[in-house]
């Protein structure tokens, strides 16, 4: 697959958050162009704005994971989650490409200043929820904190066959869940490619070969899909899983690893094949419901460049490696 130009231009006429993925994953740019664009991700844009919220205690709306007061406030009978304390807008500007020095002092400050609503535990030890601590253990990596001890939670936690789940931490689960496995496994990859550290390199494997033993969308004891998430394509997905979030987690995994895409993959491949419009778009489903910022990407049923980036550039992997 080769994206068409009138779909490129559409993508790179985009905040500099998406552009320089699109400049390095499908225009091919020089690396000097694409990380100019990266570059001012910080001062342009999304990732200004982001950073522009930011408290002097070091945090996002005054929490960890919820906002200040929420659980006290009609916001909590709401449905969905508010996408604006600590942890996701972390996420958020890491995966923009916001490099660490933008928030120096930032470690520092949510070590000194930020506790988790669970238990009152301090930030980065993590809590229970391996989300949670997926994505603690990524933005640890990325702002220089010490996550050493809450690196070493995943492998001590990681279930019997194979993933982890976010509910067992609670005894409600023994059984490892699609969701919860690929976010401790993109946590983990961020973590090694932020620090060199390859000691989590066997966990993650384990955890993708949960994956991919599954063909990425079937249960393993019926063969049955696992749902309809599966081909629901979100942006931003948040924690959400899907067949596109997992396979560009995959790519990414090749990537870094030097390895050719896994054989089984190609089921979900073709998902996220069919679900291309003709004019070579991908559209937005049912965005997650909650309080954000500001949106980042196109109401439901319209095309987002967002998932249009995802999709194509792991369509192009697979097919020029197939």
């Amino acid at each position: 697959m080769v994206t068409d130009a009138r779909t490129l231009d559409w993508l790179l006429d985009s905040d500099p958050a998406l552009r320089w993925q699109v400049e390095r994953d499908l225009a091919g740019a020089d690396p000097a162009v694409w990380e100019a664009t990266r570059a001012r991700v910080a001062s342009e844009g999304f990732g200004a704005r982001l950073l522009a919220e930011q408290g002097a205690d070091g945090q996002w709306a005054g929490g960890a994971f919820f906002p200040a007061g929420f659980f006290d406030s009609p916001e909590a009978q709401e449905p969905g989650q508010p996408w604006v304390a600590t942890t996701w807008v972390l996420k958020d500007l890491r995966e923009w490409g916001v490099d660490a020095s933008e928030l120096a002092g930032s470690a520092e400050k949510l070590a000194a200043n930020s506790r988790w609503e669970y238990d009152d535990l301090p930030y980065w030890g993590g809590e229970v929820d391996v989300c949670i601590n997926s994505y603690t253990l990524a933005a640890g990596a990325w702002l220089g904190a010490d996550v050493s001890q809450l690196a070493a939670w995943f492998p001590a936690h990681r279930l019997e066959d194979g993933g982890w789940n976010c509910e067992a931490e609670e005894g409600d689960s023994v059984r490892s869940s699609f969701h919860s496995t690929l976010n401790a496994v993109r946590g983990m990859l961020a973590y090694e490619k932020l620090t060199g550290d390859t000691g989590l390199r066997e966990s993650r494997h384990g955890g993708e070969e949960y994956l991919l033993s599954r063909r990425l969308m079937f249960r393993a004891s019926t063969g049955e899909s696992v749902g309809e998430f599966v081909h629901r394509f979100v942006s931003p997905n948040r924690h959400r899983y899907s067949a596109l979030a997992a396979l560009d987690h995959f790519r990414e995994v090749s990537l870094h690893e030097g390895t050719p895409p896994d054989a089984r993959l190609a089921e979900a491949i073709e998902v996220v094949r069919a679900a291309r419009t003709p004019d070579g778009r991908w559209l937005q489903t049912t965005p997650l419901a909650g309080r954000t910022w500001f949106d980042v990407d196109v109401p439901e049923g319209e095309p987002s460049r967002w998932l249009t980036l995802q999709a194509t550039r792991v369509l192009e992997w697979w097919d020029a490696a197939t």
